[in-house]
């Protein structure tokens, strides 16, 4: 059996099944959200705009949505002209209906469809609302556009990420909206437990983009606090541990190190035939290394770029040293480790027949998440879901000769 036949499994039991989200976000924060609800059984219905459809279906490579096959994978798309006093309505009633909405447009625009959080409260009393933003419902940026690199940028981590001779990098992910959709995912979770447990009610998840990413380097306030210097950026080098950082070989490959207790460090220096700088004063204690890093490093680097990769990964491996290659896609996907542990699982797909992408996170033992649908078409799903507010066939049909609903066409 294949590991597309193996991990896709459309009738499987979950542990979210039962539960109904409502997704009215676009591109990729409230997707990253819905994609982990939906991963673990929970019906995640995509409202979608009926002649574009999300903007991350655009984003394409040779025609082919990606991202949208991705990060769309087991839900449900309902194509749904908002802009419709129809389907404004028929929009309230799939939420009163459900347990979470997501959405993420600039703040007030949910009030300004008639769908605020008390209006939507007094129909669904359980109702938990998700709602993303570049910087928050409230401050002085609220009504700012808030894409992740505008965030990227403001939070601190680009100023932390790259060479201090060079200019700040931003990541090349949408890495703030990744974050903010974990945390989201996470926040479900915990309101949901609220209601199940504790008999609690419904309520709002205000998740900005910027408040999110700033965790990751939350430590550079105390440290600024503490010092009142403003820290360079250190390329691949660690300012908490040493050695640390990405080192050439002969063949023109690189390999990460991290020897970031004593141990491993004492255990590197004899690999690389240096067991003398285990009591150098300049390299005895980790203080000492991260103050010397360059110094510490200069053997390193000399040992490393003596030798081709599977020479240095030999040694390393054989000393217990805690190194591994540097790798490409291309590479990472041909790791037996990868392909034993299905780390990538092959979806059907209609335009290129599998689709490979990452498989579900975390792994349970007990109730695990399943890959159950591809991601849908635009519309694909609008008559099924509609179904369930009673409408027939008929009417659905009528809906869409008047523009207010859309079925599944030519977007992939």
């Amino acid at each position: 059996m294949s590991i597309a036949e193996k991990s896709f499994e459309p009738g499987a039991a979950c542990p979210l099944d039962g539960v109904r989200v409502i997704d009215m976000s676009r591109l990729v924060s409230g997707n990253m959200i819905s994609l982990q609800l939906a991963d673990f059984g929970a019906e995640v219905i995509k409202i979608e705009d009926p002649k574009k459809g999300d903007p991350l279906r655009a984003w394409q490579t040779d025609g082919v949505s990606v991202h949208w096959k991705v990060y769309s994978r087991n839900k449900k798309s309902v194509a749904l002209n908002l802009r419709a006093p129809r389907g404004r309505e028929l929009l309230a009633d799939l939420i009163v209906g459900s347990q979470v909405l997501i959405e993420n447009f600039r703040p007030g625009t949910l009030e300004a469809m008639g769908l605020a959080p008390e209006v939507l409260h007094a129909r669904n009393p359980g109702l938990i609302i998700v709602r993303v933003s570049g910087w928050g419902q409230d401050g002085p940026y609220r009504d700012r556009p808030g894409f992740g690199t505008l965030v990227e940028s403001m939070s601190g981590y680009a100023a932390r990420t790259g060479f201090a001779d060079r200019e700040p990098a931003l990541p090349p992910t949408a890495l703030a909206d990744m974050v903010a959709g974990l945390y989201g995912a996470m926040a479900v979770l915990v309101a949901l437990r609220e209601i199940e447990a504790k008999g609690g009610k419904g309520q709002v998840v205000d998740l900005p983009l910027l408040d999110p990413l700033f965790s990751f380097i939350a430590t550079e306030a105390g440290i600024y606090r503490l010092t009142g210097e403003v820290r360079e950026r250190t390329g691949s080098r660690s300012e908490t541990t040493s050695p640390r950082n990405v080192f050439r070989t002969k063949d023109g490959r690189y390999i990460g190190i991290s020897a970031s207790i004593q141990a491993m460090a004492e255990r590197l220096f004899r690999a690389i035939g240096r067991a003398e700088m285990i009591t150098d004063p300049r390299f005895r204690t980790n203080t000492d290394r991260v103050r010397n890093a360059e110094a510490c490093e200069a053997p390193i680097v000399a040992f490393i770029g003596a030798r081709t990769l599977a020479e240095n990964m030999e040694i390393f491996e054989r000393a217990e040293v805690t190194a591994s290659p540097v790798y490409d896609i291309d590479q990472f996907m041909a790791d037996p480790h990868v392909i034993a542990r299905e780390i990538l699982v092959d979806l059907p797909d209609t335009q290129i027949g599998q689709l490979p992408m990452h498989n579900v996170i975390p792994r349970l033992s007990a109730t695990p998440g399943r890959l159950r649908r591809p991601a849908p078409a635009l519309g694909e799903h609008t008559a099924e879901v509609l179904g369930v507010l009673g409408l027939d066939r008929a009417t659905i049909d009528g809906l869409a000769r008047e523009g207010v609903v859309g079925f599944a066409g030519d977007m992939p």
